[in-house]
């Protein structure tokens, strides 16, 4: 790989969203396929505005409905949101209740959240006035009031800089994953060195085994080189052997992967196995195996997000 490619994938530029900095991949292909999507809210001020506003979209737990003339909800018909710099934009394209023709709308009839005009807390139900203020969860984009929405915590898959506001629940998912950032990413940065099976061959080749800056990519550097894309692995499965006298958990022996080459059909199968021979290097190589599972357990939710 060139370093002029190196330095494209790992890019990075400082962004400002309405939950405050962001330090995210100068181009979106080369982002961290563990990312999440910042959730869609504005500002009080700006739902404030926009609800004096006439037929308006609404946006509702990923389903878009459209509204008529008096502001109210039609769940006979569905719009489509209007992209900058797409045929739709600047003016909005609907269908009206009971009319299958497209029907144009000024732009400025805004596409908002639905927590924009949430009134009342989401846990506690609390009604929102002068003195109860409405805050949102910038992991889940939910409403709350400050008692059910106060914690400050590093939000690391949505590239914040600083800590961002979360409700109870999504903090205490937040923090779980700061360890893997904090201390499991570094492990898969580092690389281990694995004797690598791939696909029925019967001879082994001693690799290292590694993540990109960019977590993208995992590299494996011997004799050849390969790379293999994060968001292309579909099966990650520790091996296991045996259990250590008086009990415990059984010792990792390896790992299987399975991912898809673009282009090709079919799955291609990967096994890592820990070399026995160095101590220091078996206890390097089963942290990297634990950690890389771990990795894949955030890569499935980020698909499912």
């Amino acid at each position: 790989m060139s370093s002029e490619v190196s330095a494209r994938r790992d890019a990075k530029k400082l962004v400002r969203s309405p939950s405050g900095l962001r330090m995210v991949p100068e181009h979106r292909a080369f982002g961290s396929p563990f990312g999440l999507e910042e959730p869609q809210w504005v500002p009080d001020k700006e739902a404030d505005q926009a609800s004096e506003v006439p037929g308006q979209y609404h946006l509702a737990m990923g389903l878009q409905a459209c509204c008529d003339p008096l502001g109210k909800v039609s769940p006979m018909a569905t719009c489509p949101v209007p992209r900058p710099g797409s045929s739709l934009h600047p003016t909005a394209l609907a269908l009206e209740p009971g009319h299958r023709r497209p029907v144009h709308r000024p732009a400025s009839q805004p596409c908002l959240p639905q927590a924009a005009w949430c009134r009342r807390c989401m846990q506690c139900d609390a009604k929102f006035d002068f003195l109860t203020r409405k805050h949102h969860c910038r992991r889940c984009g939910k409403c709350f009031c400050d008692r059910c929405c106060s914690q400050k915590v590093p939000l690391r898959r949505m590239c914040f800089v600083d800590p961002v506001r979360q409700c109870a629940e999504c903090a205490l998912v937040s923090l779980k994953e700061a360890e893997f950032y904090d201390k499991q990413l570094k492990v898969l940065l580092s690389g281990a060195t694995f004797l690598v099976t791939f696909g029925n061959s019967e001879k082994p080749e001693t690799m290292t085994c590694r993540l990109s800056n960019n977590q993208r990519y995992l590299f494996l550097d011997g004799d050849s080189h390969y790379e293999i894309e994060i968001v292309h692995i579909s099966t990650v499965q520790i091996l296991t052997e045996g259990f250590p006298p008086g009990g415990g958990n059984a010792r990792a022996t390896g790992m299987f992967l399975q991912y898809t080459v673009p282009g090709t059909e079919g799955v291609t199968q990967l096994k890592l196995t820990v070399v026995e021979d160095v101590t220091v290097g078996r206890r390097q190589a089963v942290a990297w195996l634990v950690a890389m599972h771990k990795a894949a357990k955030l890569l499935y939710e980020s698909r499912d997000q």
